[in-house]
């Protein structure tokens, strides 16, 4: 490891804070913490390996033990990847949005939450996602969504995959708004939702040709309020966009909870 590294300091075990016994940090937690610390800094990017553990000891100055149980506990963060019996240790990796997608899923099933529920919180999410991307789009940005609304053409309406296609075009707005906090919570929300729409589409509503065709004419609409930069009417027609979305999506299953779909 060429760049020297700090640890915090210990907290002695009689330590107190107002009163209560603070825990003193093992000194694994302290060395993940170290590393954990060099990945969001930027040190330690996606796909580096760590020094092995030889070098990792003597900088640290721990035991293989002590190593061992703090590579654990980024693995179980999902911030490293460690393949038994490879030489080449463990590996960073950076997690996206999955990593809380499935504990989101299940706290949404465990709170009674419905799918109104989750329909009601994108439409809070995406229609301002819509105005910070024509704030400040790129060009670039405009040309990525126009080529996946052709290929969401191209792929017609019958291809079985308009789920999946709709629900990457309205992820895709909201991560290109630039907005990091946003993009997280759209994408944790994003699998909930395309199972969903995609089991209404199954089996409660097929999409008809004329109703495909009004979804294009929509999403090119907003292509146009982005590319003229036009802010306020990008987020006032995908709010409407998303409001008519929700009316017909829902009507009848207002009140399905989300594990009835997910099932």
């Amino acid at each position: 490891m060429t760049r020297s590294t700090r640890l915090a300091p210990m907290i002695g075990p009689d330590a107190t804070a107002g009163g209560a016994v603070v825990r003193s940090p093992k000194t694994a937690e302290l060395v993940a913490g170290t590393l954990r610390r060099m990945v969001v800094d930027g040190t330690l990017t996606d796909g580096d390996f760590l020094p092995n553990e030889a070098e990792l000891m003597a900088h640290f100055g721990v035991s293989r033990p002590t190593l061992r149980e703090a590579v654990r506990v980024l693995e179980s963060e999902r911030l490293v990847e460690v393949r038994r019996g490879s030489r080449t240790g463990a590996r960073v990796r950076v997690p996206g949005p999955e990593i809380v997608a499935r504990p989101a899923g299940l706290l949404l099933e465990l709170s009674g939450a419905t799918i109104a529920d989750l329909l009601t919180a994108k439409s809070g999410i995406e229609p301002m996602a819509a105005r910070l991307l024509a704030q400040a789009g790129p060009t670039e940005a405009f040309d990525e969504l126009d080529q996946m609304l052709e290929a969401l053409i191209a792929e017609g309406w019958q291809s079985g995959r308009l789920a999946e296609t709709t629900g990457a075009f309205h992820l895709r707005v909201v991560q290109l708004s630039g907005n990091a906090t946003l993009s997280i919570v759209a994408g944790m929300l994003h699998e909930i939702t395309v199972r969903h729409t995609a089991f209404v589409f199954k089996e409660r509503r097929p999409v008809s040709k004329a109703d495909y065709d009004k979804l294009v004419r929509s999403y090119r609409k907003l292509m146009q309020y982005l590319r003229a930069g036009d802010a306020e009417g990008a987020e006032a027609h995908w709010r409407r966009h998303l409001d008519t979305s929700r009316e017909l999506l829902l009507a009848g299953l207002e009140s399905v909870p989300i594990r009835d779909v997910m099932g």
